[in-house]
């Protein structure tokens, strides 16, 4: 397979047939935007406090029954504990009056025995509050977060091990029926246990949606198309479909009934079968050249022009068959040592950059009263930073833009430690311009990495980078958890990875204005910057000239 771009060149980048496949591949992945924070919803703690029977206890000792308690600054009644009723009940029966009477700091407090009363003035019922995951079992809420991106982890890896064997396209629409049918199976959940499979499964679609949609469209598009549709395109989709996410939950305050209605909009991809094609890049790489003209032929159909007789007539059947019978899987992408050394340092960058945007789109999503509001206000940030990412894509180097984005969210994420929490405001903007900054990143890292890889390696690579990623986005709910300890350790952990990740983007190689690599020769001719020596010399390693992509 040679000469690929040069091959379809006679299409245009932008016809009728490629704006088809720019938008309908950008709103398969609508589901992905709304479906990874579903849990903001699904598992959020509504205020509560133990439960005390109405019986036998006067207005005033139903109310004193709950201890007090100071958190962060406010009084709250205790979420975990109550004076023991049988005393309570005693005291009230011989009309003593709490707090004149009887001093309540000397009561015997107990556990909630008869389980909890809930607030509903947000929610109708969440996860938590159904299955009762407060006090001695609140560590399941996290980890209910926690198994759903082990799903992800799971899918992104297998995915795009599928995807180079059986070809994008299938595996596209079997996650979006996978998200669909396991995110309606949540209706009929019985138990937590259950809620955590079923979402495990559910996550086994996630991410392997956008990667398998993302490395769809980057090789039916080309040059400046296909970077619009890498970095901003499917971005904005997955923006787009995390600001509905409010929205649907503002109106849908139960849990079961918001998780029917997420589930709901998965049956309107069906019909695109028939429109999004299947990448003839791929097929070219299996040999079956047949295939994969009949698509060009009726993209060129689509935008009224005429294919020649012979549209790869660059391509060497040997040489596709050489490729055909080189059968390439996750270890190659360890053999060679500079394949091995860029896979993993992608890996750490992506999966700083996964720990960081999930850390702060959870954080941000609990800074104001209303977690609506707090929702959308943490996916409107994205539309400016995915803007961003084009750009930086579409004019600077791929290795300097991400060690520019590490540190600029890097430098805010230590700053935050020096905010007083008398301005609670400013804290705020340092972790939205965090946000903003790694959510820039985490859009070009995936573009960056599509365009380092040949064609039988690329979705695999892109699927294990995007695996260790999900290892970031896994940790992220226990992450913020350390803020027991430390207000501010979290972001500290953080802005660690982003300097250790900045060093280790310096020996990546560059693919700015460099066509997609198509075989593995060609990904080893890759210019590298090698680490400085002691004498403070640098040595660079010199490709010949290639023609620009852009």
């Amino acid at each position: 397979m040679r000469d690929y771009d040069e091959s379809i060149a006679f299409l245009g980048q932008w016809g009728r047939f490629q704006l088809v496949v720019f938008f309908l591949l950008c709103s398969t992945i609508v589901p992905n935007g709304f479906g990874a924070f579903t849990l903001v919803f699904l598992t959020d703690m509504p205020s509560h406090h133990c439960l005390v029977p109405d019986d036998n206890l006067t207005e005033d000792w139903r109310k004193a029954a709950i201890p007090v308690e100071v958190l962060n600054g406010k009084e709250e009644l205790s979420r975990c504990s109550r004076y023991r009723l049988d005393v309570v009940r005693n005291l009230s029966a011989q009309g003593f009056v709490p707090g004149m009477d009887i001093n309540l700091t000397d009561l015997v407090q107990e556990a909630c025995l008869d389980g909890w009363s809930y607030s509903t003035d947000i929610y109708k019922s969440t996860v938590v509050s159904e299955f009762h995951l407060v006090c001695s079992e609140e560590w399941k809420q996290p980890l209910t977060a926690t198994v759903f991106f082990l799903g992800s982890l799971c899918g992104s890896f297998f995915s795009g091990l599928l995807s180079d064997r059986f070809g994008r396209k299938p595996v596209l629409f079997a996650t979006i029926g996978l998200q669909t049918v396991f995110t309606f199976a949540l209706v009929y959940s019985t138990s937590w246990l259950m809620v955590t499979i079923l979402l495990f499964i559910n996550g086994l679609g996630q991410i392997s949606n956008f990667v398998a949609a993302l490395v769809l469209g980057a090789e039916v598009l080309t040059g400046n198309v296909r970077v619009l549709y890498s970095s901003l395109g499917t971005c904005l989709g997955f923006a787009v479909g995390f600001m509905m996410l409010p929205a649907f939950a503002y109106f849908i305050r139960d849990w079961r009934s918001l998780s029917l209605a997420l589930s709901l909009p998965g049956l309107l991809y069906i019909p695109l079968w028939w429109f999004i094609p299947e990448s003839p890049r791929w097929l070219l790489s299996q040999g079956r050249v047949e295939e994969a003209e009949a698509i060009v032929r009726k993209a060129a159909k689509w935008n009224k022009l005429q294919a020649p007789p012979v549209i790869f007539e660059n391509y060497s059947d040997d040489e596709g068959k050489t490729d055909v019978k080189e059968s390439l899987n996750f270890l190659d992408l360890l053999r060679k040592s500079n394949i091995r050394l860029t896979t993993i340092f992608l890996c750490l960058v992506s999966f700083t950059m996964a720990t960081g945007y999930f850390g702060l789109s959870f954080s941000t999503a609990l800074l104001h009263d209303d977690p609506y509001i707090s929702c959308f206000f943490s996916a409107a940030i994205e539309v400016p930073a995915y803007i961003s990412s084009w750009l930086a894509l579409r004019y600077f180097p791929r290795r300097n833009s991400i060690i520019g984005i590490l540190l600029f969210g890097a430098v805010p994420l230590f700053l935050f430690q020096l905010v007083p929490e008398t301005l609670p405001h400013m804290s705020l903007a340092l972790e939205i311009l965090c946000k903003y900054a790694l959510t820039t990143g985490i859009s070009m890292i995936f573009t960056y990495t599509s365009e380092l890889y040949p064609t039988l390696l690329r979705n695999t690579a892109t699927g294990t980078t995007s695996t260790i990623s999900r290892l970031g986005s896994c940790i992220a709910p226990f992450l913020l958890k350390l803020r027991i300890y430390l207000k501010g350790l979290p972001h500290i952990v953080m802005g660690t990875l982003c300097v250790v990740s900045v060093f280790a983007t310096l020996f990546l190689p560059e693919s700015f204005g460099r066509p997609l690599p198509e075989t593995i020769q060609q990904m080893h001719k890759r210019e590298r910057i090698s680490c400085p020596c002691i004498s403070g010399k640098r040595k660079t390693v010199h490709v010949p000239h290639q023609d620009s992509l852009l």
